[in-house]
């Protein structure tokens, strides 16, 4: 269950049983002819998943992270790096606040990486509180299926085109993957991804997309234990 679908009091009375919550971080931004707020949209269908079996709740949706690199394809939204770091700190504060103790963030965008720095600080500062980050396209389930089939997984790729993330028909060929050194700005971005795929193909049988999605659902039934590694 989602906040939206609640009051306050229907909180208070779910923390007297639970105190575990999930927290689903995202961007919007460019992802070729995927939904502008595909990094959104994954994790956010992860979470209503595993709410449904779980009956965890679900936090508000944070639809924007950190993309300067991506900002000459109109329709991205980039955060500063402060202001996503000090957005989830006053997110986290707030939920500890209320009495959640164990939060399971679902990141959908490896741009938002740097967050980590800071939950670390928070982590040192409530000792009683456990917070577990998930990447679902790092995990190493993801990476057997990929390997499995042979193909490459990469932004605004197959890997990302899931039928709720898809906006519109993709071109018939799979793309050469650009080849570039070191960082790049903004225009040289899209200078050198053109239509924003980092290269391979643009999707794949949906029977492979249903494995992705059940591997990573998988993945945070067993997060959500919060099991103690000794």
């Amino acid at each position: 269950m989602r906040f939206e679908e609640c009051n306050w009091m229907d909180v208070e009375n779910y923390l007297k049983n639970d105190d575990r919550i999930m927290c689903v971080l995202g961007a919007c931004e460019q992802h070729a002819y995927l939904s502008l707020l595909t990094d959104t949209r994954i994790p956010l269908a992860l979470a209503d998943a595993a709410a449904q079996e779980t009956g965890v709740l679900v936090a508000p949706v944070s639809n924007f992270g950190i993309s300067p690199y991506f900002l000459s394809y109109p329709g991205t939204i980039s955060l500063r790096t402060s202001t996503l770091l000090d957005l989830v700190e006053d997110m986290i504060t707030s939920l500890y606040k209320h009495g959640f103790r164990k939060i399971l963030i679902l990141n959908g965008h490896g741009g938002n990486e740097p967050v980590k720095g800071r939950l670390n600080e928070l982590l040192n500062k409530f000792s009683d509180l456990r917070i577990i980050w998930y990447s679902w396209w790092l995990s190493h389930s993801i990476e057997s299926i990929a390997i499995e089939n042979d193909i490459k997984p990469a932004h605004a790729n197959w890997l990302e085109a899931f039928p709720f993330t898809k906006v519109t028909e993709f071109p018939d060929k799979e793309k050469n993957p650009p080849h570039y050194q070191g960082l790049l700005s903004a225009e040289d971005t899209r200078k050198v991804f053109l239509d924003g795929s980092f290269g391979g193909p643009y999707e794949v049988d949906d029977s492979i997309m249903n494995e992705i999605f059940y591997a990573s659902y998988l993945d945070i039934l067993n997060y959500l234990k919060f099991e103690i590694i000794s």
